[in-house]
């Protein structure tokens, strides 16, 4: 678990520092981003600035963009309640990331190539994310389903 914990850490150090102005511009040129910006925002979330790396590292794990923002906002009310970096309760929140970055990437990577979760949309990610609460994939689908009215699959 270190070792995989490390690994998101190294990744997210070797994307290296994005300067907040191009963040601005990337964000602004794609509108899930400015919609994770905008819903982080309307919750006073302090992840509000990390839409771009939500809807990026969706993308490169080919995960509903959703997905990761909405398990932040019933985990830790989007970040106001995290401890350890850790804004999405991983391991029942005892995993500490160096940054809430590195929390992203990892459990992003975690859902896409773990045999727990790999291949799965993102209902039977969230079936095998919470287990034990048969209401918590409804809670999640209703943040993603707030952030687009797409069906949640």
């Amino acid at each position: 678990m270190i070792r995989v914990v490390l690994g998101a850490v190294l990744t997210a150090c070797s994307m290296g520092v994005v300067q907040a102005e191009s963040a601005d511009s990337l964000c602004n040129a794609d509108s899930r981003c400015q919609a994770v910006r905008s819903f982080f925002s309307r919750y006073k979330s302090p992840l509000e600035n990390l839409a771009i790396v939500f809807v990026r590292t969706a993308d490169e794990h080919r995960l509903d963009w959703r997905l990761l923002p909405a398990i932040s906002m019933v985990e830790t009310s989007g970040g106001k309640h995290a401890t350890l970096n850790n804004v999405f309760g991983w391991n029942s929140g005892r995993t500490r990331f160096a940054s809430a970055e590195a929390g992203i990437l990892f459990v992003a990577s975690r859902f896409a190539h773990s045999s727990i979760y790999a291949g799965r949309t993102a209902l039977g990610i969230l079936d095998r994310y919470n287990p034990a609460r048969q209401a918590y994939p409804p809670k999640v689908t209703r943040f993603m389903k707030e952030l687009s009215s797409e069906r949640v699959k």
